[in-house]
C-alpha cells in the first residue's frame, strides 16, 4: 500500500518542485507558411505572372525575400531586372532545393518546438509582439537561417540541410561555413536559432566596442535568457558546442576562469582578443585545443547563473538589465 502511495504521489511532488511553468494554456501562432514550396513551384517561362500571383498569396513576406535576401529589388508590372533575378535563382538553385525540400517535407516537430518558445515569450514577455507568421524559404546559400522580417520569423532551410549536404563541403561551400560551422546546420537547430534571434531583439546586444568583460556577461545573459525559454532544450544546441566541448568546460571551469584573470586584460577594448573570446571559431586561441570557440560567452553564462541563483526574486527582465559590473561584483564568481 505504502508503494502504492509513493508512485502516486511522485508525480505530483515533481510537479510541485517544478521550476519551469506551465504554458500549455497560452495561444500562440507557430504554424509554419510555406513559401519555399510555392516559391519553387513557379513556371520560369512566366515568372512574371507567378510572382505577381505568389504576391497575392504572400503579401506579408515576397518583397522582403525578392529584396533583401535575392537582392532583386522590390515587384512590380516594370521591374523587368527583379523577375530575371527571380528566374535566375530558381533555375540555379533548382538541384539544391529538390534535397532540401525532401527534407523539410513535415515540419510539424519544428512547430511545435517553436509553439513551446513562443508561450514562454508570451508568458515572461506579455508585452512584446511576437512575429504575426511563421514562414519558411529558400534562399541563397549566403542569406540567413534565421531572420526577423516586419511581419515574419523568416526561416532560410537552406542553411538546415543537414552537415552532410553536398554544398557544404564543395570549396565555395567551405569558403562559406568552415565544418565546424556547418556540422550546425542540421533541423533540430532551427528552433534554437530562431528564439535567439527573438531573445535579440527584446534584449539587443549593445555591448559592442565594451570592455572584454562586459562583452562576456552581456553576451551569457543571452545563453541564461534561452535557459529559461527553452528549458528543455539540449545546452549542445543552445551553444552550439559539441557534447565533448560541454563536458571540457564543465570539467575545467576553474582553470579556465583561472586563465582570463592572469593571462589576459579582461579590460581590453582591443578587438581581435575580444574576438578570440566572443566569436566563431573551432577552438580558443591560448586554450587547450579541446577548448571550443566562443569560451567568453560560456563563462559569461556561468557568471550570470551564479548571479540569477542568488537572486532568485528577479525577474526575467530584472536580470537581463541588470548593468553586467554589478553582475560580476555581486556573483562572487569563483569556480573551484
Amino acid at each position: 500500500m505504502k508503494r502504492l502511495l509513493s508512485l502516486f504521489l511522485l508525480p505530483l511532488l515533481l510537479s510541485c518542485h517544478s521550476k519551469n511553468p506551465d504554458v500549455s494554456g497560452i495561444k500562440v501562432n507557430a504554424k509554419i507558411e510555406r513559401f519555399d514550396q510555392a516559391f519553387f513551384s513557379l513556371d520560369t517561362n512566366h515568372i512574371r505572372d507567378g510572382l505577381l500571383q505568389l504576391n497575392q498569396e504572400f503579401p506579408y513576406f515576397l518583397n522582403d525575400f525578392t529584396v533583401n535576401i535575392l537582392g532583386a529589388g522590390p515587384l512590380s508590372d516594370t521591374s523587368v531586372n527583379s523577375f530575371m533575378i527571380c528566374r535566375t535563382f530558381l533555375s540555379s538553385y533548382q538541384p539544391g532545393k529538390d534535397s532540401i525540400l525532401m527534407k523539410f517535407r513535415n515540419m510539424q516537430g519544428i512547430e511545435n518546438g517553436l509553439k513551446k518558445g513562443f508561450q514562454y515569450i508570451r508568458y515572461y514577455f506579455p508585452s512584446y509582439k511576437l512575429p504575426p507568421k511563421v514562414v519558411a524559404f529558400i534562399g541563397p546559400f549566403d542569406a540567413p537561417g534565421v531572420a526577423l522580417t516586419r511581419y515574419t520569423l523568416a526561416i532560410g532551410l537552406q542553411l538546415y540541410a543537414g552537415r552532410n549536404f553536398s554544398f557544404y563541403h564543395s570549396s565555395e561551400g567551405q569558403e562559406l561555413f568552415p565544418l565546424y560551422i556547418s556540422r550546425r546546420f542540421e533541423p533540430e537547430y532551427v528552433v534554437p536559432n530562431s528564439m535567439k534571434a527573438l531573445s535579440e531583439d527584446i534584449f539587443p546586444d549593445e555591448s559592442k566596442g565594451k570592455p572584454l568583460i562586459d562583452q562576456m556577461i552581456e553576451k551569457g545573459k543571452q545563453w541564461w535568457l534561452l535557459d529559461k525559454l527553452m528549458p528543455t532544450t539540449a545546452d549542445s544546441l543552445k551553444t552550439g558546442y559539441t557534447e565533448k566541448q560541454l563536458r571540457w568546460c564543465r570539467e575545467n571551469e576553474g582553470l579556465i576562469w583561472n586563465y582570463f584573470i592572469t593571462n589576459e586584460n579582461l579590460e581590453t577594448i582591443e578587438p581581435d582578443v575580444i574576438q578570440n573570446y566572443v566569436g566563431e571559431s573551432p577552438t580558443t586561441q591560448g586554450m587547450p585545443q579541446a577548448s571550443p570557440g566562443n569560451l567568453g560567452q560560456w563563462v559569461g553564462w556561468q557568471i550570470v547563473k551564479k548571479f540569477a541563483a542568488a537572486n532568485s526574486s528577479f525577474s526575467l527582465a530584472e536580470i537581463m538589465n541588470t548593468p553586467a559590473r554589478k553582475i560580476l561584483t555581486e556573483a562572487k564568481y569563483k569556480p573551484k
